[in-house]
């Protein structure tokens, strides 16, 4: 398997080392405790499985899990799951590329399905590797200081797992396949460990406690990210607010750059590279589909403005379904810390053309400023990972923000466009599969409006349905247009998710906005105080407010209106 150089991993650790952290460490033996030995110690041990293990939607998957580890080092009890986790992960890859020999001379779909199951299993190896990498390089201080970064990898795990699943078409044989591999393959068993995992992330506390372990944290005050006063960003990122880097490449058609496309000037990426590499992509519109690989990180990608700099397709799942919505995407991102400003993304397939991606997002962490998504039925796929994204215009039909991220959008313009007839319109289909997860798309202080000539009558429009079972939307200090109904939200199927999704809304305004009408199962409208676990400063600052920073894009740390 190869290794792969993660810049989040180096990021984290450097950030670990610079908070101050006072450790107080408590840790009683009785005379018949030797360590992990004797009655005390398999007490202890109990105690903890039973600590983590209660409540878990897999209960007897983590108690087998977690009642295997002989250990009194807390720190065990992850990396145990996180090799049981990985032994899956890599069963169904190992799966995948027999299938692939399989049905070499088979149905289209199945093949492409099968290679888009490879592309994402190996994604979820590296989350592993990376999830790895952190316990074995910490102790369980900086690992208890480091659990939300922990828990963005294992998340992106829970998504590409699914979307291998969800590549499957429910019929002939894709189906089959997708069976083969959900069962024999191990997909399910990704999901279910996966999920433990999270469990002993969100429990690390009874972990702590069983273990007689007391840990007292001191983080030095940070001053938050101001859009007036951004003086604390380092000087050579403040560059990225105001006049534009100098790049190390230049994208132009007419011959005035290195590259006349986008691809060539991201495979110029040295090989070992250090700090940003910024490419400047000058106006013009660009018909390709370029990929920012995982093992090309920190690209600073800038244009001309997003009806400038423009990156174009149509790829799409219909009519004649040459792609899956996978690899529909005009430009895709794996690579970790990408910012993009001034660019606008498209896929104009149209509502025919069903699912038609303009931008796919993977990386740990990415940024979007002051960019365009033009599409119709799934145009931003915020497939994983966290992603801040401000000052963009956003625009398409069904389900047209969707994914299984931890994405916070601000200060954008989100509009609805005209469907095919009797299609309607939803805003956002998260596809959150476990509440520990903390992932979910939360739009803050935004425009959400239809485009000229939309008849809600004939098109109705919604904030968003439940995709998967957690599926988490929030919306908050958001102008709301009339063409939404007063409902709110769809459901999927039938009463599916509807108990476990979870849709909300704090301080919105318009005519769209209907606190009194809406369904009875989202869960109405926010205190103030629990529309706060939504803005910058808590829903990302876990992740890591420094990477934010870093980005140097301005972004509200809190409430903009109240």
């Amino acid at each position: 398997m190869n290794k792969i150089f993660l810049p989040g991993v180096a990021l984290i650790l450097v950030v670990g080392c610079a908070v101050g952290t006072i450790l107080i460490v408590r840790q009683g033996k009785s005379s018949g405790d030797s360590g992990g030995g004797g009655s005390s110690g398999l007490a202890t041990h109990s105690k903890a499985v039973a600590a983590i293990c209660h409540g878990s939607n897999y209960q007897k998957e983590c108690e087998d899990t977690l009642g295997a580890v002989n250990s009194t080092d807390p720190k065990d009890y992850i990396a145990a799951v996180l090799a049981k986790a990985m032994k899956k992960v890599i069963g169904a890859a190992n799966m995948s590329d027999k299938l692939a020999v399989e049905h070499k001379s088979g149905e289209e779909g199945v093949k492409m399905a099968i290679e888009d199951c490879k592309d994402l299993l190996q994604s979820a190896i590296d989350s592993l590797e990376a999830s790895n990498m952190m316990i074995k390089g910490g102790d369980i201080r900086s690992i208890e200081d480091r659990t939300d970064d922990l828990r963005n990898w294992l998340a992106m795990v829970l998504s590409f797992q699914q979307s291998c699943y969800d590549g499957f078409e429910d019929k002939g044989g894709e189906k089959e396949v997708r069976d083969t591999l959900h069962t024999e393959g191990g997909l399910d068993g990704i999901q279910r460990l996966t999920a433990v995992a999270l469990d002993v992330l969100s429990g690390i506390n009874n972990l702590l406690s069983a273990f007689n372990l007391d840990l007292t944290v001191n983080v030095p005050s940070r001053r938050l990210l101001e859009e007036e006063d951004p003086s604390w960003i380092h000087e050579g990122d403040r560059k990225l607010l105001g006049s534009n880097p100098e790049p190390n490449v230049v994208v132009a058609q007419d011959g005035s750059g290195q590259f006349k496309t986008i691809t060539d000037a991201i495979k110029s990426y040295p090989k070992k590279h250090q700090g940003r590499f910024v490419i400047y992509v000058k106006a013009g519109i660009y018909k390709e589909y370029p990929l920012v690989d995982k093992k090309k990180p920190n690209i600073y990608m800038y244009g001309d403005g997003p009806t400038k700099t423009i990156i174009t397709g149509n790829r799409c799942v219909e009519p004649k379904k040459k792609y899956k919505t996978f690899t529909s995407a005009t430009f895709a991102v794996a690579g970790d810390m990408f910012i993009a400003k001034g660019i606008g993304f498209e896929n104009t397939a149209g509502s025919v053309g069903h699912q038609a991606v303009a931008l796919r997002t993977q990386a740990p962490h990415a940024a979007f400023y002051q960019c365009a998504f033009r599409g119709f039925q799934d145009t931003l796929y915020v497939q994983a990972g966290i992603q801040l994204i401000r000052e963009c215009e956003i625009t398409g039909t069904i389900d047209f923000i969707f994914g299984a991220s931890r994405t916070l959008i601000q200060k954008s313009q989100i509009i609805m466009r005209k469907p095919m007839e009797n299609q309607r319109n939803i805003v956002v289909a998260d596809g959150s599969l476990d509440p520990k997860a903390g992932t979910g798309v939360v739009i803050q202080n935004s425009d959400i409006s239809p485009e000229p000539g939309l008849d809600r009558n004939v098109n109705p429009c919604y904030l968003a349905r439940p995709w998967k079972a957690y599926s988490k939307a929030i919306f908050m200090e958001s102008p709301i247009g009339g063409q939404i109904q007063p409902d709110g939200y769809l459901p999927w199927t039938g009463d599916m998710y509807l108990k476990t999704c979870y849709f909300a809304e704090y301080a919105n305004t318009g005519p769209g906005y209907s606190p009194r009408t809406r369904v009875k199962w989202g869960r109405g409208q926010l205190t103030k105080d629990q529309a706060s676990a939504y803005t910058a400063t808590r829903y990302l600052e876990g992740a890591g407010v420094p990477w934010l920073a870093s980005t140097g894009i301005p972004y509200d740390p809190s409430f903009t209106k109240s």
